[in-house]
């Protein structure tokens, strides 16, 4: 009798053990019944929803910035995904959505065609337009299909009711953001889920002042994973759609919506103090020298005349110091003996003007893309080397494959090498937090140099290589960043979007597209320091842990269930 109890036993753990229960074999019953659909009604009506919805995402970005779409245009890929039994129709779910994003928001890369000005073909040009498009589309959607797939395998639906949803609702936002996390340490990164709020929602844009971006993000997947749940609920309970905006369970992530516009409004409520012996009088200057001429004598000649003129007017306007784009002047300006004999060198000798000149800057045998503080004496009193060089542009990853495919992207005919990680920009006035193009989309970057000692913020970019769209990316990049570290931010680029951004992302001034300008602002230094930049992203860490915590709680609980179920089995039997 024994024997038989201890092989029933065996059984009944084993139809148990995690990633092995029968739903068949034992009467559990699921809280949302899964839809077995033919292969045709997957592929073109689920896969086609969520790409639409990953469009709608998309159109939160520049130039459309439909900001309040990214609350609710992740809940269907949520529902979807959850429902869906294949693992690899989860991946297909996710990456459908991904490409709807990502292609839309990074449809502005596309815009480096033609590039006959390198002595590109303009098929070969516009192969490797289309090339660079799809690769970081793919790259960002991968990051959506990995955790559709990862969300699917680990939220199994058929846990209690009262604990399931708030664990795939944790669990989801952890893998998010654990994901976000890790494409944010390579060299390919732009469109995180925080940036859809940028420049138009700045009241939420202050959570990253506890976290980071990795706060908004956390934020937006929450909000939109209740509204998934929502719905999940409503056809577990077969309401209709009408029922659905009546229930509470509709009325939650609005609510947790309004919650964290809440917080984020308290800590933009903050005043801003402008003390008089913290204030600093910049001038910018907006060169406009098109790409096609840049790296010609013809366009060189142009950059001198544009840059000096404007240096002179500038410091006839009493500024404390002047700010150029990235390679503003395309000079190795390490080489003293040749700025000698150049118009904008003998002005600042003239003028005695502090000026925050780019150009490139000279490692052994590279060359590095750089921003100089050069003083009243004309000499070099600092320099910052660019940190996140651009793929495929300033350099080419995996370069014995694709060198001799795409070498013609870059202009230069040397290496450019990244400047290292601990970076400091003394300036006669402090030091200076300093971003160039490309390094503005990396929240670290920032924060490092704040946490250092920085007390404002210097952006340079040249941004002439691609479609309008691209521009105002730019700048909603450098709104967050100048929220995040609580500081004044000056950005100046070679043709727009140059601005000043106050330390609550408000645009205090912004100039126009493809149009020669100058301007004179007052800023204040500022030495606050966020509790992000003293901790960085803790929100990570913090999601994991509990995430474990309530995953072994579950796997306690459910263990202790199936303890109780054994026992009043053999007692019937």
């Amino acid at each position: 009798m024994s024997t038989r109890r201890g092989g029933k036993a065996r059984l009944f753990l084993r139809a148990f053990r995690p990633g092995r229960m029968s739903m068949r074999s034992m009467d559990v019953k699921c809280r949302f019944p899964l839809p077995t659909p033919s292969f045709f009604l997957f592929m073109f009506t689920y896969l086609f929803i969520t790409f639409i919805s990953g469009l709608l995402m998309g159109m939160t970005t520049a130039p459309v910035g439909a900001w309040f779409l990214g609350w609710v245009v992740l809940a269907p890929l949520w529902a979807l995904v959850i429902q869906e039994e294949k693992s690899f129709n989860k991946f297909l779910l996710g990456l459908a959505w991904g490409i709807g994003y990502h292609g839309l928001a990074l449809f502005w890369i596309t815009g480096i065609h033609p590039m006959t000005w390198l002595g590109v073909p303009w098929l070969a040009s516009l192969a490797i337009a289309l090339f660079c498009w799809i690769f970081i589309t793919f790259w960002g959607a991968i990051l959506v299909a990995i955790w559709a797939c990862l969300f699917g395998l680990l939220t199994p639906i058929f846990f209690s009711d009262k604990i399931s949803p708030f664990t795939r609702v944790l669990l989801g936002i952890t893998l998010w953001c654990c994901l976000e996390k890790i494409w944010s340490l390579g060299n390919l990164w732009w469109t995180s889920l925080a940036f859809t709020q940028s420049n138009h929602n700045l009241v939420i844009l202050h959570l990253s002042q506890l976290s980071g971006p990795i706060t908004i993000t956390a934020a937006i997947v929450t909000v939109n994973a209740l509204f998934g749940e929502a719905f999940l609920q409503a056809k577990f309970n077969k309401q209709d759609v009408a029922s659905l905006f009546k229930s509470y369970f509709f009325l939650l992530p609005i609510i947790t919506l309004i919650f964290f516009h809440i917080i984020g409004f308290s800590i933009y409520n903050t005043p801003l103090e402008a003390k008089s012996k913290a204030a600093l009088k910049v001038g910018i200057i907006q060169g406009n020298i098109p790409n096609e001429i840049k790296l010609n004598s013809g366009g060189w000649s142009h950059a001198l005349e544009g840059y000096t003129q404007g240096y002179k007017k500038l410091a006839e306007e009493n500024v404390d110091a002047v700010l150029t784009p990235e390679t503003a002047l395309p000079f190795i300006w390490t080489n003293q003996n040749n700025l000698r004999f150049l118009s904008f060198y003998k002005a600042i000798l003239e003028k005695e003007v502090i000026v925050w000149a780019g150009g490139y800057g000279k490692q052994e045998k590279n060359l590095t893309n750089s921003l100089f503080t050069i003083d009243s004496k004309g000499e070099i009193f600092s320099r910052y080397d660019k940190m996140k060089l651009v793929p495929l542009g300033e350099y080419i990853p995996f370069n014995k494959v694709l060198g001799k495919l795409i070498d013609k992207l870059s202009p230069l005919d040397a290496h450019l090498v990244p400047g290292k990680i601990d970076q400091i920009f003394d300036t006669p006035f402090g030091k200076a937090i300093v971003g160039i193009c490309y390094d503005s989309a990396f929240s670290e970057v920032f924060r490092r140099q704040t946490l250092a000692g920085g007390e404002f913020i210097l952006t340079a970019a040249n941004n002439a290589h691609y479609s309008s769209a691209m521009p105002a990316q730019h700048h909603a990049q450098d709104v967050m960043r100048a929220i995040e570290n609580d500081r004044w931010a000056v950005r100046a680029t070679n043709t727009g979007y140059s601005g000043v951004v106050d330390p609550h992302g408000r645009t205090i001034w912004l100039s126009g597209i493809n149009t020669y300008e100058t301007y004179t602002t007052r800023i204040y230094r500022r030495k606050t320091q966020t509790l992000y930049v003293k901790l960085g992203d803790w929100l990570t860490p913090l999601l994991v842990l509990g995430g474990a915590l309530t995953n072994i709680t579950l796997w306690l609980k459910s263990k202790n269930l199936l303890i109780l179920k054994y026992k009043k089995y053999s007692l019937n039997s």
